[in-house]
């Protein structure tokens, strides 16, 4: 074999090696990965939330800040059940009204949940797939309607959930005040929203003495063998770049991926001997 031969092999040898290492640096099995998943239905009379690119910035940079990837797309062709497979949640960051295109989408998405998948529900992702009862058993709910935005009191039920644990117990919020029907027994409830502090003529035909004075408004479970979470909070942009939020929705997107901590709280307990605790100053009000 000639010099020049001996050159083309180790070049070609060498290329193939860098294309292998790429893909591998790629699709490393076990990375921490999710989607969020901001697909709409649009038309005539449909509301889609301005807030998304405002959520979508918040979650890829607590992404960053607690290593896990965020992969963005409202294209539902991903739902397949190979296409699924990297994640360790699917995040459905403010999705409303129909966001599948055919029953093999929806499989996918329950092939998803039934393999252990982590789902989170924000905001208006209660008003997807209005439909379909599967889904509504899976986010805890189907969105029923909202009073108008204004403030009310937030009451935390469980403070040691890492979506919560950082909260006052109770502290004044302004948002749409969601009325979800159709809820499934056994959701661990995280919020309630107080409605005594609501200005809301509806609420006596709906939700009435359903709840008490006390609606859930966050929550997770188990359901189909997944871990799913959802927030009813979190209709203004503004709100995204509220750091008692952001954490909120960190909590619920670690929760649904079987974490126990921040990876960024991980790190710093590491880094002391005493255990790592969190302060409290006050209750947060957030316009």
């Amino acid at each position: 074999m000639s010099v020049s031969s001996k050159t083309k092999c180790l070049v070609c040898s060498f290329l193939l090696s860098a294309v292998t290492l790429t893909s591998l640096a790629v699709d490393a099995p076990g990375e921490r990965k999710i989607l969020v998943y901001t697909k709409n239905q649009t038309g005539k009379g449909l509301y889609v939330h301005d807030n998304i690119p405002a959520s979508v910035e918040a979650i890829k940079k607590l992404g960053t800040e607690n290593n896990f990837l965020v992969e963005v797309s409202d294209d539902p062709s991903l739902f397949t059940a190979t296409g699924l497979k990297k994640y360790k949640a699917i995040v459905f960051d403010n999705t409303n009204n129909e966001i599948f295109e055919n029953e093999e989408q929806k499989a996918a998405l329950q092939n998803y949940i039934h393999q252990g998948g982590g789902f989170v529900g924000i905001h208006s992702a209660s008003g997807s797939m209005r439909q379909w009862p599967w889904f509504w058993a899976a986010l805890g709910g189907k969105f029923n309607r909202h009073a108008k935005l204004q403030k009310f009191t937030v009451k935390v039920r469980d403070a040691k959930n890492l979506a919560t644990a950082h909260l006052p117990a109770t502290f004044e919020w302004t948002d749409e005040f969601y009325f979800l029907d159709n809820m499934p027994e056994g959701l661990h409830v995280l919020l309630v929203g107080d409605l005594t502090t609501l200005d809301d003529p509806g609420k006596e035909k709906y939700p009435g003495k359903k709840f008490g004075d006390e609606v859930p408004l966050a929550w997770c479970h188990q359901f189909d063998g997944g871990r799913e979470f959802y927030t009813a909070l979190g209709h203004q942009k503004e709100h995204y770049a509220d750091p008692m939020f952001a954490k909120h929705i960190l909590g619920g997107i670690l929760w649904a991926m079987g974490d126990s901590q921040p990876a960024s709280e991980a790190a710093s307990s590491d880094n002391v001997k005493k255990p790592h605790t969190r302060k409290i100053s006050g209750s947060t009000t957030a316009e």
